[in-house]
């Protein structure tokens, strides 16, 4: 049996530097797949999209809101030519009504464990039109080392720098934050995988640089100290979403090789400068993940905003709007007072305005967000302050004798998955 998996490409913040990692959804659910299927996997994002029509069933991963336009082309045409066509991901959870539209067959869940009947049903003819497994986790053990094998690592590189693979260490998030879609999609039960299998999928990895992208790791101290002291053997350099503020596993991060941190950011609270100044006492750097447009920001705020983020010295900054993503918190509110304004998904990239501010047009908001980028970035752009951080990780890499250089390979592909 043969499978073409499709991560579909979608429109690229205009002021963010393009880069594109490794795709996480992809090499999680080529790993739940049975033995012996032949999988061919195209990111759009870094190669040409070529329709299969020998392919016996096309499967659709889309993470992103913003993606699902350009799925719903692809899986149009494949179901005009009588190829059946299932999508799965995060945004398909999201958007499960809309997607049925545009699907033979709709995966909802967690796919560790089902897909072998859902490979069964397919064999049979009897592919059902929804295998709905929401809040139906499955047995944490059981989730295993994605299937990298499919990635043509070639494309994961920006000016000769590898880009970070993706791993994960949990699921669930009991945490319920107001632009956040988490709840919804993992549950609200922090959800920890064995720290021994989480070791011996970073050991799988021949990438030195990782991207541990768990909702939170500030969820169990216990549960923390054991996988930090799990992983500094492994002299791997690492990011993740927030750390728990806890100087036993901020330390035992930055010797585990904590390399920095997405932080959100959206006031200028005390709170938020002594969690971005204690990352940097530990020697972790701190990309700030800005959100813009929130009740309380006027036009004022937003610009003492920027400046509090220069005088902390953030390392880096990604700005974005707040976006009403469905299933979030915030998109119930606003959805009940009126002012979600658009339902375009091409808009839902985080660089546009589609709901009302509170305190100010919608207009001025998007003026604020370009001004916010240009300002904080005006004495060296984002190029030059990522470039600070990879040295900073070079150096400690050359310390531990970990460092090596990006060498693209030639005439090698790993876009064929073994059976």
């Amino acid at each position: 049996m043969k499978i073409q998996l499709v991560y579909p490409s979608w429109p690229k913040l205009e002021k963010q530097t393009e880069f594109h990692l490794p795709p996480h959804g992809p090499v999680v659910f080529a790993a739940s797949l049975p033995r012996g299927i032949d999988i061919d996997f195209i990111d759009e994002n870094v190669e040409p999209f070529e329709f299969d029509f020998g392919a016996d069933l096309i499967c659709m991963s889309v993470m992103l809101t913003c993606q699902l336009p350009r799925a719903f082309e692809i899986a149009d045409e494949y179901r005009r030519n009588n190829t059946p066509v299932m999508f799965g991901g995060i945004a398909v959870m999201l958007h499960s009504d809309e997607v049925k539209d545009h699907a033979d067959s709709v995966f909802l869940g967690e796919a560790e464990g089902r897909m072998e009947k859902v490979i069964r049903d397919f064999n049979d003819g009897c592919l059902a039109p929804v295998y709905d497994y929401m809040n139906n986790f499955p047995d944490i053990n059981s989730i295993g080392t994605a299937k990298r094998e499919i990635l043509n690592r070639d494309h994961y590189n920006y000016r000769g720098t590898q880009m970070l693979d993706l791993v994960h260490a949990s699921r669930g998030c009991k945490f319920n934050c107001f632009p956040c879609c988490n709840g919804f999609l993992g549950g609200r039960n922090f959800r920890p995988r064995p720290v021994k299998k989480v070791i011996e999928e970073m050991e799988a990895i021949p990438n030195n640089r990782l991207f541990v992208v768990d909702n939170s790791l500030a969820h169990d101290k216990d549960w923390l100290i054991e996988l930090f002291t799990a992983m500094k053997p492994l002299k791997k350099k690492w990011v993740s979403h927030p750390l728990m503020d806890d100087d036993q596993v901020l330390k035992l991060a930055a010797d585990a090789g904590c390399w920095y941190v997405y932080q959100a950011v959206f006031d200028t609270s005390e709170t938020i400068q002594t969690r971005i100044q204690r990352l940097h006492d530990h020697g972790i750097g701190v990309e700030g993940t800005i959100l813009l447009g929130t009740d309380d920001h006027d036009e004022a705020y937003i610009r003492e905003l920027v400046e509090f983020l220069t005088r902390v010295k953030l390392d880096m900054a990604e700005f974005t709007i707040m976006t009403p993503f469905p299933k979030s918190p915030v998109r119930r509110k606003l959805k009940k007072e009126g002012r979600i304004l658009s339902n375009n998904w091409m808009d839902y990239t985080c660089g546009k305005a589609v709901f009302q501010p509170k305190q100010m047009t919608p207009e001025k908001l998007e003026e604020l967000y370009n001004w916010a980028w240009d300002s904080f970035y005006e004495n060296g752009g984002q190029q030059t302050k990522m470039g600070e951080l990879f040295f900073k990780v070079i150096k400690r890499e050359i310390l531990d004798g970990t460092y090596r250089r990006y060498n693209p390979r030639k005439k090698r592909s790993f876009r064929k998955a073994p059976a």
